[in-house]
């Protein structure tokens, strides 16, 4: 594997959470990665909570997107190296089939879920989220791409995801 690689991170309908991932990777693996988001039933938008945690770190917001997974299956989609799965809901799921095919793993956060909670409880919570993902996107974004055959890549993006 050499040359910047493709990520895709996967959500149900709570799109939120992976364009938290998407923003983080964006930065984190400048040069490196190019992250993609999507949702099987994809939000529009972005909850103000979340746009307001990624501007107050110093994330640009601009280029996030989420696309109905179908989009990737088209001729002229990038093809992926890796797909995360986010959403709890298709932890039991096998993960779509992809050109490449792409690397899989489940790192799933819990989903962000406004209604019935008070602003404080919706702040931790997405900051809770946040840090998930900061953790575990540094971790994949240092890993001995080029050093790991493609077996000992996918065990490790599974034990990312456990942590």
């Amino acid at each position: 594997m050499s040359g910047i690689r493709n990520v895709l991170f996967l959500c149900d309908e709570d799109c939120d959470s992976g364009l938290m991932a998407q923003a983080i990777l964006a930065r984190e693996g400048a040069g490196r990665f190019r992250a993609y988001q999507a949702g099987l039933h994809p939000q529009d938008g972005m909850h103000p909570l979340v746009e307001g945690l990624l501007r107050k770190l110093n994330h640009g917001t601009a280029e996030l997107s989420t696309a109905p997974l179908q989009t990737y299956w088209s001729p002229q989609a990038p093809v992926m190296d890796f797909l995360f799965t986010l959403s709890e809901s298709l932890r039991e799921q096998t993960p779509p089939r992809l050109p490449g095919p792409p690397l899989t793993a489940h790192w799933g956060v819990p989903e962000l879920t406004f209604s019935g909670k008070s602003d404080a409880e919706r702040a931790l919570a997405v900051a809770e989220t946040y840090r998930m993902l900061s953790n575990r996107i540094g971790i994949f974004v240092n890993l001995p791409m080029t050093a790991l055959d493609r077996l000992s890549l996918q065990r490790r993006l599974g034990e990312i995801g456990a942590a």
